[in-house]
């Protein structure tokens, strides 16, 4: 019974690992590389949203920034 549990674990640890395996050509790099591709396509929008939403909560934090509930970070 343990070693085919250990077996079945070792093939679950294998295939987890090289699930995320990619080749990626260069080409392919400059297309996944413009920002439309990116979680957040568009910074400025974004960098407004958290600061306002950090100014009515009266915490800030958790993204790299720091300040208060003033506003001012």
């Amino acid at each position: 019974m343990m070693p085919r549990l250990i077996r079945w674990v070792g093939v679950l640890v294998t295939a987890a690992v090289f699930a995320g395996c990619a080749n990626v050509s260069p080409s392919q790099r400059g297309i996944l590389a413009k920002p439309d591709m990116q979680f957040d396509a568009d910074a400025a929008n974004s960098k407004i949203i958290q600061h306002n939403y950090a100014s009515k909560e009266g915490t800030a934090g958790g993204r790299a920034t720091g300040g208060g509930g003033c506003g001012c970070t």
